[in-house]
């Protein structure tokens, strides 16, 4: 037996209702159908009038708990009481069936609204997946299979074509072709062999690896995003509170409203009618169904969003901070090109002697230097000496010749003279002498991320009207990196703490900041700025801590993704109080005090808001998103 029972992670309509129905929510339903049935009995003249208030007594029940709960420990008066007062002035009115058809109905849609919360926060495990239960480990040449608790670090644990990877760890045998989707969003398999870094919850497409168990349980990376996730439903967004507010300001006034009515039109049914259209529930669902949502397709893509707050910030952005190293560029010098200086020596051959001296070099230009003969498939020799000069380069005999390769200082030290001035336009000139003569250089630079200038081109068409790139480096380099990808404002020379002044001075002219850096070495710039995104926080414990948004690969359009989410569930959350809360309970209100409406129809009528709030909120599970 291995670990295949696992399926693949589904969708939130394939959260099975039968699994939210817990016994209180069995007995909700019961107590609901038993009023509903001994209502019908009575209007039927069957049962006693009597027996129709214990039914309404033990409807209201629950209703009346929680609402004096509510009211007495946090001073709040919530949709129970509304529904109980509504419920009694129409049975001591005289409409002693309007009010227990009307309790029935609000009842029902009130557990509809609770259960398909539940539903939607059920499908953030749905969306991301699941992780084995079971592994399959190798220990003193025996295979077997074992509970995952019982797996511990630095056990082997087997994993075949179709199953899920149950622990964090580094591939120690095989290869194979992994599914990283569950973790950084990803839509193509990653190719993984020894070496390689992989996560649980991740499925294994084709091949089969042997992982070396690092992290097991609530320490992987998997149960960091679970966590991670359900933490941000309990961060509200500004929105959110404000609707909080309204709701508990509202209902007082209201109840004011609803005794003048009565006072001026003696009409119990009317004023039954107008409880059920100035209910706040629809207000109190209006947000909170969004950001759950939204933060469910977020991590589905990738995208860790810790909370509704930076959900609304992130749709109100208008200026975004770059750190330029390992964020706009790849943080991985390459070879950008060659000059010689001697007719001698063509750029192949320049390059192949500078690669064959730098090859036992561990420094990140020599790399670059060998990576770019690799490139244009040079033979490299070895050197027959090798001597590292610490902030100088390297001095080595290749094919019988002394190559000195490293920075100006190296080749004047040696009495080389450099008599061809060096054009740098912001790439890094490797200097290369041969026998004692200045030949040629080499220019390396850190290269452009792929789809940087998509990503910001995308980030200003979404409304971003500033676009700062921040770097350490010097203005050259920076303005070379800058010049192609419509950055609007260049920073250079900067220590972390000018980082955190570009930002301030921004919120000062009133934009609203995100930063976007690393994770670790930015991290007061993240802090700063109104949104922090790390990039890269795959594998990475820091960057999942240190910002606001975590994005799980270094992929810029993840932003872009990011914003277009944030700007989707603003606008949802808009479409829910305007449409599904205002329009509807004004035309409600409207055509009660018209008397078009009576308390039964208004009942009914009150289950619009409910579905189509719920409805226009989990639609951001689905709904096409540019990048998501």
């Amino acid at each position: 037996m291995t670990a295949t029972t696992q399926s693949h992670p589904t969708g939130p309509a394939d959260a099975s209702i039968l699994a939210l129905m817990t016994r209180e929510r069995w007995i909700e339903v019961g107590r609901i159908v038993l009023t509903g049935a001994v209502a019908l009995l009575y209007w039927q003249q069957i049962v006693p009038l009597w027996l129709l208030w214990i039914a309404v007594a033990i409807g209201l029940y629950p209703l009346v708990k929680t609402g004096l709960v509510d009211l007495f420990t946090e001073r709040k008066i919530g949709t129970e009481i509304f529904v109980t007062i509504a419920t009694l002035v129409a049975v001591f009115g005289g409409e002693t069936v309007a009010g227990a058809v009307l309790m029935v109905i609000i009842l029902i849609a009130e557990f509809i609204a609770e259960l398909n919360t539940d539903r939607a926060r059920a499908s953030i495990k749905a969306l991301i997946g699941s992780v084995p239960q079971v592994a399959l480990i190798r220990e003193d040449g025996q295979e077997r299979t074992v509970p995952i608790a019982e797996v511990r670090p630095g056990q082997v644990v087997l994993v075949r074509t179709g199953e899920k990877i149950p622990v964090d760890g580094v591939v120690v045998g095989g290869a194979a072709a992994v599914n990283q989707a569950p973790i950084t969003g990803e839509s193509v398999p990653q190719d993984k062999a020894e070496g390689a870094q992989v996560f649980a919850g991740t499925i294994v497409e084709a091949g089969a690896i042997d992982v070396r168990t690092d992290k097991i349980g609530g320490d992987t990376i998997f149960s960091r995003i679970i966590a991670l996730v359900e933490e941000a439903e309990a961060v509200q967004a500004p929105v959110q509170k404000l609707a909080d507010r309204v709701a508990s300001w509202l209902i007082p006034v209201v109840l004011i409203f609803l005794v003048c009515v009565f006072l001026v039109t003696r009409d119990v049914s009317k004023v039954v009618t107008l409880l059920i259209f100035t209910s706040p529930a629809e207000l109190g669902l209006a947000t909170p169904l969004v950001m759950i949502a939204a933060i469910a397709r977020a991590a589905r893509n990738g995208i860790l969003i810790k909370g509704g707050l930076y959900l609304e910030l992130l749709a109100k952005t208008d200026a975004v901070v770059f750190d330029k190293t390992g964020t706009l560029t790849a943080n991985r010098p390459e070879v950008v090109g060659v000059q010689s200086f001697d007719p001698a020596f063509g750029e192949d051959e320049l390059l192949r002697l500078a690669a064959a001296a730098d090859r036992r070099s561990a420094h990140p230009l020599a790399k670059a230097v060998v990576d770019g003969a690799a490139a244009r498939g040079l033979a490299v020799p070895e050197p027959q000496a090798f001597e590292q000069i610490q902030a100088r380069g390297v001095k080595a005999t290749v094919e019988g010749r002394t190559i000195l390769v490293g920075n100006p200082a190296l080749l004047r030290e040696a009495d080389v003279s450099i008599d061809t001035p060096v054009e740098e336009s912001g790439r890094t000139p490797v200097h290369v002498a041969i026998d004692g003569r200045f030949v040629g250089v080499i220019f390396i630079a850190d290269t452009v991320r792929a789809g940087a200038h998509e990503a910001i081109a995308a980030l200003k068409e979404s409304g971003v009207k500033r676009v700062v790139m921040l770097t350490g480096d010097n203005l050259a380099t920076a303005k070379a990196i800058a010049g192609d990808l419509g950055v609007d404002e260049v920073k250079a020379d900067l220590m972390p703490e000018d980082k955190v002044g570009v930002i301030a001075d921004l919120q000062r002219q009133g934009f609203q900041v995100a930063m976007v850096g690393d994770g670790v070495n930015d991290a007061p710039a993240l802090a700063r700025a109104q949104v922090g995104i790390a990039m890269g926080g795959g594998g990475t414990q820091a960057a999942l801590e240190a910002a606001d948004i975590a994005l799980m690969t270094d992929d810029l359009n993840k932003i872009v993704a990011a914003r277009n989410i944030a700007r989707r569930s603003y606008r949802t959350i808009q479409e829910n109080l305007w449409v599904g809360v205002g329009v509807v309970h004004v035309l409600g209100i409207t055509a009660a005090l018209m008397g078009w409406i009576g308390p039964i129809e208004a009942a009914f009528i009150h289950l619009g808001p409910d579905v189509m709030v719920f409805l226009n909120s989990v639609k951001l599970l689905k709904v096409r998103i540019p990048g998501a």
